[in-house]
């Protein structure tokens, strides 16, 4: 597969590594800080209950926000590094101030600083790690070469977890501290700093190109809130594909069983091996942690790393998975009273099942956003790294609920010396079932999935052609305005209006005047999202298109009359339009046959005003000129009282004279976009084309079926798609076809995502109204 692989540096791999050392040290950090607040300060249990629930709950509520901001960013830093800096210094500072509690200052107003500074810390999480997360997905473009730089920051990123229990320790010596309360508002500072400079580690040295002449979404606060149902509809489409919702169920489901039981290994160690003595204890409980924490970084991610290029990604998910499960089925055996060295023979295995997680996940994840980019046309790495991690911050919050649950059935009370009967045996039930039946689910949700290397390869060479040659994805040859220029017409007409000077708001008033006066034709797209040609279209579905397009438009225009196009017509007539009825042929004779016999009997029916046989069929060479020609005679020669025509490219009239005489009128398509025009000599170019044709119609009427602007996509030379250039285009090439009474079709009603994969991104976003049916402008 001859696709350019993108080798990151190791020092780029360390740098994302370091950002990832902070975005893990904050959470495992603040996990045994909270404890204090119970503990030491007197919070009640509602207060620990709200404190834990609502911020994250705020949390998740703006990191797809903070997806779509970033994805959507135009800068000469890029997309990402700005935001990372940002959001490091907020979650730095805010950790910090956060901390400084003190007793002294009664529980009511401690609560609420606490909390009102976990909301600033909260955002500031949000806008460091989406944008960093993102940053990881487009660090490369290799298969094998993501999940080197995922096992590299997961690498450095467990060393939180070797550190942070070994703050119990710290926090409770008073050798070293008076009490936890004053340990925590000391060791904040040194936590939020230190984190603070390591956050920003990624946005200083990760290489970013700058976007500033990229076409994304605008971003104001206006058009940001009027973004959230396209936000809630990235949600739905990224779920929508099957391979990531693998990967979010399969990660919760892992994620959920291990947080669900990860408090009860502190309880089993003192209860069950010191029988209720936490002094005996000692550090069992924070080497539980610790040591599970250094087999991870010492020899499961290495080991899962060398699995994945192996086995590929989806096998080394599921044996490391299983090797987990035999961790938890040891622990169960080597939880032994007396002796609690035991239980780490069993830490290398049980650390299989999170070591690996973040590792594989994220680099398939990465894929994912490969085929997401080549199904839309879009990328979108904040947007999936915001839902791929409200998937595991949603687990992380369902965990904490079900650990409570489970320590209330069995009966355990963390603060009576002696547990009932049963009580400690039933904590380890749970503590060796839950994760294992999580696990063997989460291993059967990923049996099936199928983004192997092989087909992320394939996926890659696709997306690369378009970006290397986005100019191929034009359907039209790019040499004709030199046909064009030796027309030498000149424009004599008037500009009625110079949109230049106006402002975004001006143009989209003059755009919505325009639409309202009504067009004279319309372009009918009737397929909606995850649908393709040769879908069964549903009369629901046409109908309720055409009942939004009505009130604007005098006629409509079709491509097919078969699986269900054959009802647009139909459905047309009922409403009062006239229709331009077209029958898509091509090199498959038996179709032809099938749609030419569908076009002649709706025209018989009376739901045809204009028949039209076949669709820049000679451009695409699917057909000879006598072939075609021989079609068109079929259909005249059964309707001799409609117009009968074909439809192709403005230039290819001047070349077949026989095709001229045969159509009763001649119809054409000009997009002065797929030639490379800039939007302010469009019209211009528009007026030679129509001229051209005019000169080789021998005096027949000549409609142009397709002219239009995409908002979305692409540049292809000096035409730059954009939703000022396609409102502008709207404006002037409707109102030069009023005033010259020109018949002209706007191409299109509605976007429609399957041309993404014959035309690139641009291809899709040629409509007036979305795919989701909402007016675009």
């Amino acid at each position: 597969m001859n696709t350019a692989i993108e080798k990151v540096p190791f020092g780029q791999k360390v740098a994302f590594g370091v950002g990832m050392l902070a975005n893990q040290m904050f959470p495992a950090v603040l996990g045994i800080f909270m404890v204090v607040l119970v503990q030491d300060l007197g919070f009640p249990g509602w207060m620990w209950g709200v404190i834990y629930f609502f911020p994250r709950i705020f949390d998740s509520i703006t990191d797809p926000i903070m997806g779509f901001i970033s994805d959507n960013t135009k800068s000469r830093w890029g997309r990402r590094r700005q935001y990372v800096m940002l959001g490091a210094i907020i979650m730095g500072i805010s950790f910090v101030v956060m901390w400084q509690l003190y007793r002294v200052n009664g529980v009511d107003y401690n609560f609420m600083y606490f909390i009102l500074w976990s909301f600033v810390f909260y955002l500031g999480l949000t806008i460091f790690s989406v944008p960093y997360v993102a940053m990881g997905y487009e660090m490369s473009n290799d298969f094998h070469e993501r999940t080197n730089i995922m096992a590299v920051a997961q690498w450095i990123g467990q060393w939180a977890w070797v550190i942070a229990p070994w703050f119990w320790v710290i926090m409770y010596d008073q050798d070293m501290f008076e009490s936890a309360e004053v340990a925590t508002r000391s060791l904040a500072l040194w936590v939020g700093v230190i984190c603070m400079i390591f956050a920003m580690i990624p946005g200083i040295f990760i290489k970013s190109k700058s976007t500033l002449n990229e076409n994304y979404s605008p971003l104001s606060l206006k058009t940001i809130g009027g973004s959230l149902k396209e936000i809630l509809y990235g949600f739905k489409e990224a779920f929508a594909l099957k391979a990531f919702r693998k990967l979010c169920i399969a990660t919760f489901l892992v994620f959920n069983a291990f947080n669900t039981i990860a408090a009860f290994s502190f309880f089993i160690i003192v209860y069950h091996l010191f029988n209720g003595d936490a002094g005996a204890a000692g550090v069992w409980p924070t080497l539980f942690g610790s040591l599970g924490a250094l087999s991870t970084t010492f020899m499961v991610i290495p080991i899962v790393t060398r699995m994945s290029k192996k086995l590929g990604k989806k096998r080394a998910f599921i044996y490391s998975q299983g090797i987990s499960v035999i961790g938890y089925l040891m622990l169960w055996f080597l939880f032994i009273p007396g002796k609690p060295y035991m239980y780490i023979f069993a830490l290398p295995f049980f650390s299989f099942g999170i070591g690996s997680l973040f590792v594989l996940m994220m680099s398939m994840t990465a894929d994912v956003i490969d085929l997401d980019e080549l199904n839309t046309g879009k990328r979108r790495e904040g947007t999936f790294g915001a839902i791929y991690w409200w998937m595991v911050k949603f687990g992380f919050a369902i965990a904490g609920g079900l650990s409570g649950v489970i320590m209330s059935s069995v009966g355990f009370d963390s603060g009576a010396e002696v547990q009932p009967e049963g009580a400690v045996t039933g904590l380890r039930l749970f503590f060796s079932g839950v994760p294992i039946l999580g696990t063997l689910i989460a291993m059967w949700v990923m049996r099936n999935y199928d983004v192997t290397e092989e087909k992320a390869n394939e996926i890659r060479a696709v997306l690369d052609k378009r970006k290397n040659d986005a100019i191929s994805n034009s359907p039209y040859p790019t040499d004709k305005l030199i046909s064009l220029i030796d027309v030498n017409l000149s424009d004599d007409s008037e500009q009625e209006i110079d949109l230049n000077m106006n402002t975004e708001d001006e143009i989209k008033k003059l755009f919505h005047k325009t639409l309202k006066k009504g067009l004279h034709g319309l372009c009918f797209s009737p397929y909606l999202e995850n649908q393709n040609i040769g879908d069964q279209l549903s009369e629901e579905q046409i109908r309720r298109r055409l009942d939004i397009i009505a009130p604007y438009t005098e006629w409509i225009r079709s491509f097919s009359c078969t699986d269900g196009n054959e009802q647009i017509p139909k459905i047309a007539k009922e409403k009062g339009l006239k229709t331009m009825v077209g029958a898509w042929i091509g090199n498959d004779k038996s179709l032809n046959h099938k749609e030419i016999k569908a076009l002649i009997a709706l025209a018989k029916q009376g739901h045809v005003d204009v028949a039209v046989v076949g669709n820049e069929v000679l451009m695409r060479n699917d057909l000879s000129e006598q072939e075609l020609l021989g079609y068109i005679r079929k259909v005249k020669e059964s309707l001799p009282n409609i117009d009968v025509a074909y439809v192709d490219a403005y230039y290819q009239f001047s070349s077949y004279p026989d095709l001229v005489d045969l159509c009763d009128v001649i119809l054409v398509n000009c997009y002065p976009f797929w030639e490379g025009c800039s939007i302010t000599q469009s019209q211009m170019y528009l007026k030679q084309m129509y001229a051209l044709v005019k000169e080789a119609a021998k005096g027949k009427p000549v409609v142009i079926t397709e002219t239009g602007w995409p908002n979305k996509g692409r540049k292809i030379k000096g035409a730059e798609p954009s939703q000022n250039n396609a409102m502008k285009y709207f404006i002037e090439s409707v109102n030069w076809a009023n005033k010259e009474n020109v018949n002209m079709f706007y191409f299109s009603s509605f976007d429609e995502s399957w041309k993404v994969h014959h035309e690139g991104d641009v291809g899709e976003r040629w409509g007036i109204w979305n795919k989701n049916e909402i007016l675009k402008y």
